[in-house]
């Protein structure tokens, strides 16, 4: 009877701490899975905005679409602390989270940061527990003890994935880290204000993308940002409130014209796609912006954006990138889905 007991005992503890996220799966958060990066992507989910505390009903709409690969964009936890207990309690919830578990168990995982998991609300290199963050993060996406990430300023990494005549090169930056700092008007509506001389990234990385992006011989460069690039319109955080280093950037890509350049960016709880054109790219500039995996705006509104393509999504969302490589050139589509794997949007971009 006393075996029985205990073992009803077991399971209905099992059942109970799995609901609340108690940390029965500690070692789970603790292995670390190695990189396969000879695979070739055909299906890559991304996504950005998830508050740990509140339902992870999404990872099961992202796991049915059989990702090779998730990008993490930013706001990954909402930790939103100066204390690192306090940070490294919020990423083991949502590491031992089970929904989140069926994702690593089918997919591959990298990532950056945006200001809720840096820390704190739209903060930059003036935030005094970034060390702490970064190995924090670091330790959440299992990046290796010796990976070369983790011997300098900063979380900015790439990866090439596939063999030649198929392969794919992620970048990813770090905008919170060396970025300078902003001021922001007061009020209900308040915006920021234009730093003109600001920087995001710190002439360290830039040197650095510089040479990731000329050395590249991938087919697809997708380069992730925690915030928006190319739309500028909007009053909250973007590179459009560092003009400098916004036009910086995009003369980085015409001087050294990667293939099939494509931005992701996270941040805004909506997902939009937009386009511009520079001079000596021989495509579009694409950036898709997902936002959202558990929280959007409470109340649907209009918001400008000159380089929108088709439209705005104010839903839960997560995107998707598809490849097709079955031409003599990549075929590329993205989609932007919700609950129930709903599609809210597919557009052809090479």
């Amino acid at each position: 009877m006393k075996k029985i007991s205990l073992f009803v005992f077991s399971v209905l503890f099992f059942m109970t701490a799995s609901a609340q996220n108690i940390k029965v799966h500690e070692k789970f958060a603790n292995t670390a899975r190695k990189l396969d990066t000879k695979n070739t992507l055909q299906t890559i989910a991304f996504g950005s905005c998830n508050n740990q505390g509140k339902s992870q009903e999404m990872w099961k709409n992202v796991v049915v679409n059989k990702p090779d690969l998730w990008i993490w964009l930013g706001d990954n936890i909402y930790a939103d602390t100066q204390n690192p207990q306090v940070m490294a309690d919020k990423y083991s919830l949502l590491k031992n989270n089970l929904e989140y578990r069926r994702l690593l168990a089918c997919a591959q995982v990298v990532g950056t940061w945006d200001d809720h998991d840096f820390g704190w609300n739209d903060a930059g290199k003036e935030f005094g527990m970034k060390n702490e963050s970064k190995r924090l993060l670091l330790d959440f996406l299992d990046v290796p003890k010796n990976a070369s990430v983790r011997n300098r300023e900063g979380v900015y990494q790439s990866f090439v994935f596939g063999e030649k005549g198929k392969k794919v090169k992620i970048i990813l930056l770090d905008t919170r880290y060396f970025r300078d700092s902003v001021e922001r008007t007061s009020g209900i509506n308040n915006k920021y204000l234009i730093n003109a001389e600001g920087d995001v990234l710190g002439e360290k990385q830039w040197a650095w993308l510089e040479k990731e992006l000329k050395n590249s011989d991938a087919q697809i460069n997708i380069i992730a940002s925690g915030f928006q690039i190319i739309a500028k319109e909007h009053r909250f955080e973007k590179w459009g409130n560092f003009p400098k280093a916004r036009k910086r950037l995009f003369q980085l890509l015409q001087k050294t014209k990667p293939t099939m350049p494509i931005l992701m960016s996270g941040d805004r709880h909506i997902a939009e796609l937009s386009r511009t054109t520079l001079s000596g790219l021989e495509n579009p500039l694409f950036e898709i912006t997902s936002s959202g995996l558990t929280h959007t705006w409470h109340k649907k509104r209009e918001e400008p954006n000159q380089y929108r393509v088709g439209d705005l999504v104010i839903e839960k969302n997560f995107g998707i990138l598809k490849i097709d490589w079955s031409g003599e050139t990549p075929k590329v589509s993205v989609e932007v889905r919700g609950l129930g794997n709903q599609l809210f949007m597919r557009e052809k971009i090479f």
